[in-house]
């Protein structure tokens, strides 16, 4: 089963375009955990899938909330693998690249060793460094094409012969993607960039979209700008308001309702 089989499988079956962000953060987990348990992080992590495993059709794993443990850090990023359900796909969002051959081995490390779904790559050193990414025909590599934060115009926007950087990004990716298994990152902050977006790819593309909750993405206009023709190929991602949701005892509960709630009001404009 390739990537998009697996992707659509798990839309359907949850009725879902909700990603979950497990960004593990000390400062705004229940500081209760820290108190109770001796594997704190996992337990967080452990609690959020369980309460939302039936909402979601992704979970996406920001590596350097990982990392920033050292082996430790490793450890708990595989064991939280192990606990997502084999159905649900998994991002590993660490915006990899480099030249040809250390960029093959981050495509290993991050497919074969952590055994990801789907991964993020940053386009800006060319086609010969995300190549690598993209030999693996079975998995998905979602490629920087309009981030969410607001310096993202910094680059992003810089015109060349006319046209926006982002845009001509767009229509790179259109042309790697010769295995059909490219995807982009564009971020819900900026709508009328992601209709553009979404005209240059066509239909077939996924779409990981963070920038809902938190960042003050619209969703009504994500759904409407994000999805194609079906109301599918688009993973839109929220971290904070749902993982961050409650810091009690029922904080897997409080963060069950905020993702019931998304993918209702999701589902509303699809």
């Amino acid at each position: 089963m390739n990537f998009r089989e697996k992707l659509s499988n798990i839309v359907h079956e949850h009725d879902s375009l909700v990603c979950v962000g497990l960004d593990v953060d000390k400062e705004k987990m229940p500081q209760f955990l820290f108190e109770s348990s001796k594997h704190p992080y996992l337990e967080f992590n452990k609690s959020i899938i369980e309460s939302t495993k039936d909402l979601v059709c992704a979970y996406k794993l920001n590596m350097a909330f990982y990392e920033v443990f050292g082996k430790e850090g490793f450890n708990l990023l595989e064991k939280t693998i192990k606990n997502i359900p084999k159905e649900i796909i998994v991002i590993l969002d660490g915006k990899r690249n480099d030249i040809g051959n250390t960029a093959k081995k981050y495509a290993q490390s991050l497919f074969e060793t952590y055994h990801a779904d789907a991964v993020t790559v940053n386009p800006y050193l060319g086609k010969d460094s995300v190549m690598p990414f993209l030999e693996y025909k079975d998995k998905c590599s979602f490629i920087l094409c309009r981030t969410s934060n607001p310096s993202a115009t910094d680059f992003q926007d810089l015109k060349v012969s006319s046209t926006p950087l982002y845009q001509l990004v767009a229509q790179k990716i259109k042309e790697w993607n010769i295995y059909e298994n490219c995807g982009a990152v564009v971020g819900a902050t900026y709508p009328d960039e992601l209709k553009i977006i979404r005209d240059i790819l066509g239909e077939d593309v996924p779409l990981l979209i963070p920038g809902i909750g938190k960042q003050g993405g619209d969703v009504e206009k994500t759904v409407k700008y994000g999805t194609n023709k079906e109301g599918k190929m688009a993973l839109i991602n929220s971290s904070r308001e749902i993982i961050f949701a409650g810091d009690k005892e029922d904080f897997a509960d409080k963060s069950r309702d905020k993702a019931s709630s998304l993918r209702k009001e999701i589902n509303k404009y699809r």
